[in-house]
């Protein structure tokens, strides 16, 4: 295999910044060659608070990733999220000069880039569109419109806007860490592609992903992304929470919450007692788990109703058959599928990502923490797979147009290279 189709996710996220390596078998299953892991110290809530310690923890995660894998790291699929991004639906069009000829692979191109160019308010940049269904001369619902013949050309796009400077601090510590990115992809369409299958996506589901600072939506219906969110609450208030109520170092906290929390205090008992070790010659401090229980049960009831609300909000709560997938470090959390179940009356899993992993994955490896991740690289590997094939049918076209219509075809950019194009180019002036 060339080394090209090994592709490398870096998953920066509040509490871990993960590297993962891997490429595609002979079984179209992914292989992971190595990954590494480190904790996270300049993150807060999925956006970089301090670049300096965010750059050495990615130079460790990814030197830990280079040596169990024994590949040398240049190029990397980069995760973003945060509380500042959002979506929007929008609809776009071109009319088609040369309407006897079929509609080709570079009109729908004009059409995404066009897309590109919408006005933002300031400080915010589009970072990804994708196309939800195309619209041929009013005929609805066209999921592929290439090899058609139509005067005009319309799409429903789904936008998604973030913080330039969030983008730019993100692609800033990549940078910083001697590498290059190759796309910047939002962490919730990574952890779908990890822990969905194309039947829940057909019938309707909602991917939560609960991470350490956020907690990231998408919902797929049909088969298509109709709407993302990113909820500005994750695992990390839940351990603030925990350190509060108890009185306790957040040290303790956290692994209170991740070796004996639970969703639901109901299903502790009252006498069950765990006792920490106290501070500096101090007594050890009892807590109960029903308290503590208590304590995640608030917290979670409220990262949840804030999910139904945007379930709601998205208006497809009564199309998601397949109903919620949890993922992230924090669906680990015990009983949180009936705390979820029973505040939003879906069904409710928990996705694991080893659905498109060969065999011998590690245990490690297939837990819900490493979701975005293992999906970075499922989701980098389908878009260089995508831009290969863009690439020859592009040069085939080229071929085949009059010499007028190929010199504009040599003028559009890429899809997915627009924004981090105006992130490199900013950094490039910098350098000047």
């Amino acid at each position: 295999m060339k080394a090209s189709e090994i592709i490398v996710g870096l998953d920066i996220g509040t509490t871990k910044i993960a590297a993962i390596v891997g490429r595609r078998n002979e079984l179209g299953k992914i292989e992971i060659l190595g990954h590494g892991k480190t904790e996270s110290i300049g993150v807060k809530r999925g956006v970089v608070s301090n670049i300096e310690n965010t750059v050495n923890s990615i130079r460790t995660a990814i030197e830990e990733a280079s040596q169990k894998a024994g590949v040398n790291i240049k190029y990397v699929n980069v995760g973003i999220a945060g509380q500042h991004i959002k979506s929007i639906q929008h609809r776009g069009g071109i009319i088609r000069e040369n309407y006897d000829n079929e509609i080709s692979k570079s009109d729908v191109e004009t059409l995404l880039n066009n897309m590109y160019n919408l006005n933002m308010s300031p400080g915010e940049e589009i970072i990804d569109v994708i196309a939800q269904e195309y619209i041929v001369d009013d005929e609805q619902g066209i999921k592929q419109p290439v090899g058609m013949l139509g005067n005009s050309l319309e799409a429903n796009f789904h936008i998604i806007i973030g913080q330039t400077t969030a983008a730019k601090n993100i692609f800033k510590c990549v940078t910083k860490a001697d590498l290059e990115v190759v796309d910047l992809i939002l962490e919730p369409i990574a952890s779908a592609e990890a822990v969905l299958s194309e039947e829940e996506k057909e019938a309707g589901v909602v991917l939560v992903d609960i991470g350490g600072g956020t907690t990231d939506m998408a919902i797929f219906q049909d088969g298509i992304i109709r709407h993302t969110a990113v909820i500005p609450f994750g695992g990390d208030v839940i351990t603030e929470d925990v350190k509060e109520g108890c009185t306790i170092i957040r040290k303790h906290a956290e692994e209170l919450k991740v070796k004996f929390g639970s969703a639901l205090a109901s299903e502790n008992r009252s006498d069950e007692i765990v006792a920490i070790p106290g501070l500096r010659g101090r007594p050890p401090k009892e807590i109960s788990l029903k308290n503590l229980a208590s304590i995640i049960q608030a917290r979670m009831e409220e990262i949840v109703e804030h999910v139904y609300y945007e379930i709601k909000n998205s208006g497809y709560e009564k199309k998601l058959i397949a109903g919620i997938v949890l993922t992230g470090g924090g669906a680990l959390l015990k009983h949180i599928t009936q705390l979820t179940e029973f505040i939003t009356g879906m069904d409710t899993r928990i996705g694991y990502p080893n659905e498109h992993l060969s065999n011998d994955v590690s245990e490690e490896l297939a837990s819900p923490m490493y979701a975005t991740g293992i999906g970075l690289v499922i989701e980098g590997m389908k878009r260089y797979y995508q831009e290969t094939e863009k690439e020859t049918s592009f040069k085939e076209e080229k071929i085949d147009e009059e010499e007028e219509e190929s010199h504009e075809a040599e003028e559009k950019t890429p899809r997915s290279m627009n924004f981090l194009k105006k992130i490199q180019d900013f950094f490039e002036k910098d350098d000047i």
